[in-house]
């Protein structure tokens, strides 16, 4: 829930702005001067501040510059009992959020909430950097704090350094290339090439000279020796993408290549040492392609020696908000665009789409959002208000319990009094669930 402290010396001011800011929804702190809140803000506080200007002890002006030097970034607004254009301008100058006169109006609230937008916005980028900084910079960074993707890091961390072969299964846009190259840049291997090698996109009849290379005079057009791309990964790893497609002639030359660690470029007879990690990647299940005669099953078996199972983003559901906040600062660097912070309504769809594109999906729909200015829009044609049949326990009961808290905002029109009587829950409760599941309370209000 976000917080807003008021400092005023007037009681009347204080309690007034209290019940109004209350009903909105805020939690509300009141101070009747400046030092009573300095002693408790720090660069974490989650909220806005509303001062007033003609204060004993402190005045407004000290305690924004007292503010700004804790942290720069948490907005105050600045209220005055005189029209006084200069003191406005002045204020706004040293770095107010935004200054009104008293008496109080609704444009008050409409400040509040733009500035409790932005600090919220604020305050989650610095959590993402975070979190950032936590990954060494060496490598590839994998982002996601469920315990799929935990399970699946762990596993990774076991075998990272180690020359086991590895298999990776997951749906289109689920992220193998990146967990591949995770596996490579951590490892001691990460000085020499990572070459990925997509083996469906090589036609059948080049895939041998592609893969070990030839020789002079080999065949046609072979005008020199060239070394493959299985000779240019040595020391490193090829990521073979889309094992699957592979061709089934060529598929019993990869086993031989793999339990012998050597290759023989097309045209020679000598056989050249490798020193590789294999890591393949596949979209399907190997095993049962392999019991349908389309896939050599003593092939699956010698990859399968350490098998990575990315879960599809539909199963890590509550790592959604961490990637597209980081998608959409990568998105708002790179097109020079600013960054806003989701409305619930696009919270909720984010949340309640089913994401068959997975984390591929997820990035663009970031870097449209930023690049175009406009809020997430998903097809309404897509499934994406029924509950997902993957989400873990805790998923479905978030799912359910935010629903059902909606429901009840829409049957009472936004009033919290009635909102609280039919889900009958404390008021304290009640606004705990708004915050947590970044639900709007006057998005409900009717006109």
């Amino acid at each position: 829930m976000t917080k807003v402290w008021i400092i005023d010396d007037e009681e009347i001011i204080r309690d007034s702005l209290s019940q109004l800011l209350k009903i909105e929804g805020y939690e509300v702190q009141a101070f009747a001067n400046g030092t009573q809140a300095l002693k408790t803000l720090d660069e974490h506080f989650q909220g806005v501040v509303i001062s007033d200007i003609n204060m004993p002890e402190m005045c407004g002006t000290k305690l924004l510059s007292e503010i700004q030097t804790i942290d720069v970034d948490i907005p105050v607004i600045m209220l005055t009992g005189y029209a006084d254009v200069q003191l406005a301008v002045s204020c706004l100058h040293q770095g107010a959020y935004d200054f009104f006169e008293k008496p109080i109006t609704e444009q008050l609230l409409d400040s509040v909430k733009r500035a409790s937008e932005k600090r919220a916005l604020v305050l989650e980028n610095r959590a993402l950097k975070s979190s950032l900084k936590a990954v060494p910079e060496k490598g590839v960074r994998i982002l996601g704090d469920t315990p799929e993707m935990k399970d699946m890091m762990r596993l990774l961390n076991t075998v990272v350094d180690t020359p086991a072969d590895v298999l990776i299964s997951g749906e289109t846009g689920s992220g193998k290339e990146m967990v591949a190259r995770y596996l490579h840049e951590m490892s001691s291997r990460a000085d020499a090439n990572f070459v990925a090698i997509n083996c469906g996109a090589i036609p059948e009849s080049l895939i041998e000279s592609e893969l070990f290379g030839s020789k002079k005079g080999a065949f046609t057009g072979a005008t020199e020796n060239r070394t493959g791309q299985l000779g240019f990964g040595q020391g490193g790893t090829i990521f073979l993408d889309e094992i699957e497609s592979m061709p089934m002639s060529m598929q019993v030359k990869m086993l031989r290549v793999l339990e012998d660690r050597t290759i023989t470029p097309v045209g020679s007879n000598t056989a050249i040492p490798l020193d590789v990690r294999f890591v393949a990647a596949t979209k399907i299940d190997l095993l049962e392609l392999a019991e349908q005669g389309l896939f050599r099953t003593d092939l699956y078996y010698r990859l399968n020696l350490v098998k990575v199972d990315i879960p599809p983003l539909r199963a890590r559901k509550a790592d959604i908000p961490l990637l597209f906040k980081h998608f959409s600062s990568i998105a708002a660097g790179r097109y020079h665009k600013p960054l806003t912070a989701l409305a619930s309504e696009e919270s909720n769809q984010l949340m309640a789409y089913h994401w068959p594109g997975n984390v591929r999906e997820l990035r663009n729909a970031a870097e449209r959002r930023v690049l175009l200015g406009m809020p997430i829009s998903i097809d309404a044609d897509q499934p994406s208000v029924a509950m997902p049949e993957d989400l873990s326990l805790s998923e479905k009961v978030a799912f359910f319990e935010c629903a059902v808290i909606e429901e009840a905002l829409s049957q009472s029109s936004g009033s919290v009094k009635e909102a609280i009587s039919l889900l009958r829950v404390p008021r304290k409760t009640f606004y705990d669930k708004l915050a947590k599941y970044g639900i709007q309370r006057r998005s409900f209000v009717k006109d």
